[in-house]
């Protein structure tokens, strides 16, 4: 697990605010920062680790103006959601037509392909959480409507999520690799529920149920991915709709149906290969996961990661701290 510290006061304050965009353009997000006038007065402490797909950035500075402007989104390689668990303090976030002022325990995100500000006047004490947008396999549309929207600390499930994400950005010098490793998917599947209610409580809901019905297929996909029968016809009528219909709208995020759902069963069965305590046989994981033919679920697991189900099983739980 890769893991970055800095501390601004190591560096000649001549030098402080070059160093601090250097490590945070390399480790986190290309964006521009509005430091201290005064050099000397420039504190930034932070801790940035890789855990697999997920980045976790855990920062305290003082005043500071962070932008991602119209030139540094437009680049295609930065595709980025990131998730804001305020501190401490009071911060805003501004991307669209939307702003969220946080407090303690407040969530909010914002997705790098489009320009934000975040406002931090009296200082920054925040875990940044990046995660692919390929990973949470939301709508475009959908992500626009949650984007710089205050997701409340004292919600259920907003509580929850916070205190998972800093119970894990706190550990994260404690984990072993095959800990970090195990704590990806899950935590990026807790992000991707957060989100989804958040948008199917929010008035997009009533105003634009369309645009939240490609949301809710795939959630229900997600749930239903161990099932055999899980086929576009039965999708389609859970959701009132037609198969054509159904089609179209997985084409308009980019979603091969047939494929999405193939490649999350086998991040299903993955993970629990790698899990010291899961099923004894790659045939009982393949079949729990929707994969009646094991010779066609080891060539497509083989595919997909370079490796057999065999090879990988005996890798990862050999480097499992148990």
């Amino acid at each position: 697990m890769d893991t970055v510290r800095l501390d601004a006061e190591l560096f000649a304050p001549r030098d402080r605010e070059e160093a601090i965009r250097a490590i945070i353009w390399d480790s986190v997000v290309r964006v521009e920062i509005q430091q201290q006038p005064d050099p000397e007065q420039i504190r930034v402490h932070a801790r940035i680790a890789d855990l697999g797909a997920l980045n976790i950035c855990s920062v305290r500075a003082n005043a500071t103006t962070i932008e991602r402007t119209s030139a540094l989104a437009a680049d295609p390689t930065d595709a980025y959601l990131f998730v804001g668990l305020q501190l401490s303090g009071t911060s805003i976030v501004v991307q669209g037509d939307h702003e969220a002022v946080l407090r303690p325990g407040d969530l909010a995100v914002y997705d790098t392909r489009r320009p934000y500000t975040l406002l931090n006047d009296h200082g920054i004490h925040q875990h940044y959480f990046r995660v692919p947008i390929g990973a949470l396999a939301l709508p475009g549309r959908a992500l626009e409507a949650v984007t710089a929207v205050r997701l409340d600390g004292r919600r259920p499930l907003a509580r929850a999520t916070a205190g998972y994400l800093g119970h894990l950005a706190d550990s994260v010098g404690d984990l072993s690799a095959a800990e970090a490793a195990q704590a990806t998917a899950p935590t990026i599947g807790l992000i991707r529920t957060l989100l989804t209610a958040q948008l199917l409580e929010s008035p997009l809901r009533r105003e634009h149920l369309e645009d939240s019905l490609e949301t809710r297929i795939l959630e229900y996909i997600r749930v239903h991915l161990g099932d055999r029968d899980l086929s576009p016809r039965r999708i389609a009528a859970a959701h009132h709709i037609s198969v054509r219909h159904l089609y179209r709208l997985m084409g308009r995020s980019g979603i091969v149906l047939g494929d999405w759902i193939r490649e999350r069963r086998l991040e299903r069965c993955r993970d629990e290969l790698a899990d010291p305590m899961g099923r004894t046989t790659i045939a009982e994981v393949a079949h729990t996961w929707g994969f009646s033919d094991p010779s066609q679920f080891g060539r497509a697991f083989k595919r997909v990661y370079a490796m057999t189900p065999r090879e990988w099983m005996h890798i990862s739980r050999a480097q499992s701290p148990d």
